[in-house]
């Protein structure tokens, strides 16, 4: 395979790359200044040298929604600003299962439990923290998919026990760099942050952390949010676009502050920057890519996504979502859920329910009891 783009400085990145060279802040700034279709080309060599061919799709359930105390700027969930969406506890282990299934028919690999708080607290909330760990052996033991989890902080003895109970990945965003993260979120540091990464990988969990892209950074701090989470090891790097939303602090905004070219020249640079990972498109892209332009990404570096509903808005139909992967060249991943995307397609059209709640993987709004 000749590993040429006519580009000469994504073309040594490319063969530094290949050489197991770790790429820099240098490197990852110089990259974005190349021309988008030479650096995605360059990115597209990578994800063809270490990845599979496959995208990988995820899905998730909101299993706790809404009154957090936290004041994320982005965050539609933060008790701190009105945005008039349902709140409610949680939902409980069998409602988590009835969504992970619906997951499992959709063609997701990973099924995410995702609870809107700071921290889940096995000392604070003991009934709430059982409840979440018999959802976790659920998923586990009655679907293919594997079972990922989003819980906010964790102590050393809370990261332990989901790692004993087979937590396959631990997600939890970085949102964007260091340097900005002030900007966004004020009531927990970056640090904590980085603190909950690393128990969860010290007691054998792989790591799914990303970013959220469009909020008012800077080419750099992107760059430098990648680099973050290269020290750290991830398998799987979540890029989330903006989806502004009215009540919180970037709500006033049209769109995400990122243009199409800057979004596949940042998914470009991180696969440079991460070339074994999942660099999976997240929440956000439906509405800052037109239909016609979602396969982009995947010509990129890109290899893996988010499919079905997300936490507090909906998502896109997972038989698009495969149509996309197909139109990118590449096969969706099956090596946990051996399903058929045929047939996925097929259920789709003829508009089949396969059973759980109305909009999970996602929001699950059926289940939702308003706490309110």
């Amino acid at each position: 395979m000749v590993y040429e783009t006519g580009n000469r400085t994504v073309d040594e990145a490319v063969g530094r790359v290949l050489d197991g060279e770790r790429l820099d802040r240098t490197d990852g700034i110089a990259l974005l200044a190349q021309p988008v279709d030479e650096l995605a080309a360059g990115a597209d060599l990578l994800r063809r040298e270490f990845s599979d061919g496959t995208v990988d799709a995820c899905s998730i359930v909101n299993a706790k929604a809404g009154s957090c105390a936290e004041d994320c700027g982005f965050c539609a969930q933060s008790a701190h600003f009105d945005t008039g969406i349902d709140t409610y506890g949680f939902l409980g282990p069998e409602a988590v299962l009835e969504a992970a299934e619906r997951a499992e028919a959709d063609g997701a690999q990973r099924f995410g439990i995702v609870v809107a708080e700071k921290g889940v607290s096995k000392e604070n909330r003991p009934e709430e923290w059982a409840e979440i760990v018999e959802a976790i052996r659920l998923v586990r033991d009655e679907t293919a998919v594997e079972v990922d989890a989003s819980l906010g902080l964790l102590t050393e003895e809370e990261a332990e026990i989901l790692a004993d109970e087979g937590l396959n990945h631990y997600n939890h965003n970085i949102e964007t760099s260091r340097r900005y993260f002030p900007e966004i979120v004020n009531t927990h540091t970056f640090d904590d942050r980085l603190k909950t990464l690393r128990r969860a990988k010290s007691v054998g969990m792989d790591l799914c952390a990303g970013v959220i892209l469009g909020m008012g950074e800077t080419p750099t701090d992107r760059v430098e949010a990648a680099l973050e989470l290269q020290a750290i090891g991830v398998s799987s790097l979540p890029v989330n676009i903006l989806n502004p939303v009215e009540g919180t602090p970037l709500g006033d905004r049209e769109h995400a502050d990122i243009s199409k070219t800057e979004l596949i020249k940042t998914v470009a640079v991180y696969r440079f920057l991460h070339p074994r990972a999942r660099v999976r498109l997240t929440g956000g892209r439906e509405v800052n890519l037109a239909p016609d332009e979602q396969h982009l990404p995947f010509e990129a570096g890109a290899d893996g996504l988010l499919t079905g509903d997300y936490l507090t808005t909906e998502g896109q139909d997972p038989a698009d979502d495969i149509e996309i992967i197909e139109r990118a060249g590449l096969e969706p991943n099956r090596s946990a859920n051996e399903f058929d995307p045929e047939a996925v397609k097929q259920r789709h059209a003829e508009g089949t329910d396969t059973g759980g709640p109305d909009t999970a993987a996602g929001t699950a709004t059926s289940n939702a009891t308003d706490d309110d």
